[in-house]
């Protein structure tokens, strides 16, 4: 069965249960969609109408009749699950006492969860700021998928936290990418399409008429006519929302094995060394400070296995 995983389930965000655990209850359902809790605290959380099904206080015996739409209420998810400090390396390309903006690298996830319970962002943050324990996420705001690299934000006081995720949602924080992808895309573009649960691949997005609104715009820098590098700015934050809408259009990132959905010629040139993960890079960001109002924009150069990966095809091209 494919779930939501749990690193994808937030306090206070909607998931839904399966049609997979249709008349199982509900205190079991959840057990299995979230191991890191345990069937007793989610029997707690139930009776302290902690977890709303379909808007609405329920029963652990209650019965599940399918597409349940489900909220935890309970800011202390995070925390009770004891995350341990780690010495992992930051690299800091920021750094104040209210905020620090970090180049992630590729292959470390932001946030533990199922399979990830530790080497994560969050791990690191806890080792090298232990005050970090004291605020929700160790101070993390928004996250990027594992093999994405590029700079995050993360906030250093709770103030700053409660700031910086208001500008997120009022839009405020500009993000700028580097995707490098398949086939020749045109000069520049909007992709104005929602975004949501695969209805099937449930560990998948998916462009679908109930998903919520996202918008991302790209502009080329260059190109061949099987490969284009382009520049991505969201408008929105969904998960997965850059490969999810080049993907849709026909243009896939290069190394993306999960959103890819059709043959490229790259697959018959032996020169192009493609890298094992999605060519993207979360390169430029830009706030506003929460202390002093002041715009904060920081940049990460392109990895060196995109940057051969884009000079390779390059060199393609003669």
């Amino acid at each position: 069965m494919n779930y939501k995983t749990d690193e994808e389930i937030d306090a206070g965000e909607e998931f839904q249960i399966p049609d997979e655990l249709i008349g199982r209850r509900i205190d079991a359902s959840l057990a299995a969609l979230l191991p890191r809790l345990s069937r007793s605290r989610i029997k707690r959380l139930i009776d302290n109408q902690q977890i709303l099904i379909n808007g609405k206080s329920c029963k652990a015996k209650s019965i599940v009749l399918g597409n349940e739409r489900v909220v935890i209420n309970d800011s202390t998810i995070e925390t009770d699950l004891g995350f341990v400090a780690e010495n992992i390396p930051l690299d800091v390309v920021y750094e104040d006492d209210t905020i620090l903006v970090i180049n992630k690298e590729q292959g470390i996830v932001v946030h533990p969860g199922a399979g990830n319970w530790t080497g994560t962002v969050l791990n690191a943050l806890l080792h090298h700021y232990p005050d970090s324990k004291q605020i929700p996420r160790a101070g993390i705001v928004h996250r990027l998928d594992k093999d994405t690299t590029g700079l995050m934000v993360v906030a250093k006081t709770i103030e700053a936290q409660i700031h910086l995720v208001k500008q997120l949602q009022e839009r405020s924080i500009k993000r700028e990418y580097i995707a490098i992808v398949h086939g020749k895309t045109k000069a520049s573009g909007t992709i104005d399409l929602p975004i949501g649960r695969h209805p099937r691949a449930r560990t998948k997005m998916a462009v679908i008429a109930s998903g919520k609104e996202a918008k991302t715009h790209f502009q080329k820098q260059s190109g061949g006519e099987a490969w284009s590098s382009l520049q991505c700015f969201l408008e929105t934050g969904r998960t997965h929302q850059i490969r999810v809408h080049l993907s849709h259009i026909g243009h896939p990132l290069i190394g993306d094995s999960v959103y890819r959905k059709n043959s490229s010629n790259l697959d018959k040139t032996v020169t192009i060394d493609i890298p094992p993960r999605q060519a993207l890079h979360a390169k430029k960001l830009t706030l506003i400070h929460p202390d002093n109002g002041r715009e904060i924009s920081t940049e990460a150069d392109i990895p060196g296995d995109l940057a051969r990966l884009e000079q390779s095809l390059k060199n393609l091209n003669g």
